[in-house]
């Protein structure tokens, strides 16, 4: 089976971040359906879709569990059952204030400040959810391979099947791919600009996400939001 599942956080759908983001990635993922991209200067509809051919993919989101294949004796219902419990005993919170950040090359969001709480939930989601994770064949692991990990990222990948998880997490919304530095200066401002209005509001974590993938290289879906709802 080559279905993938993914535990993100996305944005209230009521948000100007949630449609800002979607409309700069040129992508609904969960009505998935393609949107009317912003006009940049000096770049052709052609070229933005390429600068985010990867995150419009994936789209907006944060990464809680990185994408998986069930293990054997697993079910779409089973995690979705677990994954519903999961949210309702966790409580809502804010995270600080978002600015759009270059980090290892590319352009994502970041919050201006660590948040305790979004790292105590990714740990969370990595470890509750691992048993549902198919182990990764000898290919995936070298796909993983090829940017270069360090010790602890390579012994995090062989563990959680990704090597940006625990003390190599860091909350993070991308916007591009990697850009070069000419691109890097001029989108960076821009999107800032674009987004200003978006990163005013409030982000409260007040569902987790699932969004699943068909088929490798087809886009992934938000399927389900499950309310955050402990007291």
């Amino acid at each position: 089976m080559n279905t993938r599942y993914a535990i993100y956080f996305a944005p209230s759908p009521e948000t100007l971040l949630w449609h800002a983001g979607c409309g700069w990635l040129g992508r609904d993922p969960h009505r998935d359906v393609p949107l009317d991209r912003p006009q940049v200067p000096g770049y052709s509809l052609q070229r933005l879709q390429l600068l985010t051919s990867s995150p419009a993919l994936y789209g907006l989101h944060a990464t809680l569990k990185a994408p998986f294949r069930l293990a054997d004796g697993y079910t779409p219902k089973s995690l979705r059952k677990v994954l519903g419990r999961f949210a309702a005993q966790r409580s809502p919170f804010a995270v600080p204030p978002l600015e759009v950040t270059e980090l290892s090359g590319f352009l994502a969001l970041c919050p201006v400040e660590r948040c305790h709480a979004m790292h105590a939930l990714a740990d969370d989601c990595v470890t509750v959810f691992d048993e549902f994770r198919r182990t990764p064949d000898a290919e995936e692991l070298a796909r993983r391979r090829t940017t270069r990990l360090s010790p602890l990222q390579d012994a995090l990948l062989q563990k959680y099947g990704y090597p940006y998880v625990m003390e190599e997490y860091r909350f993070h919304m991308t916007l591009t791919e990697r850009l070069d530095p000419v691109d890097a200066r001029t989108l960076r401002p821009w999107l800032s600009d674009f987004l200003s209005g978006a990163l005013r509001e409030p982000v409260v974590v007040d569902t987790i996400c699932l969004f699943m993938q068909e088929s490798p290289g087809t886009a992934f879906r938000l399927t389900d939001r499950f309310p955050v709802s402990s007291a």
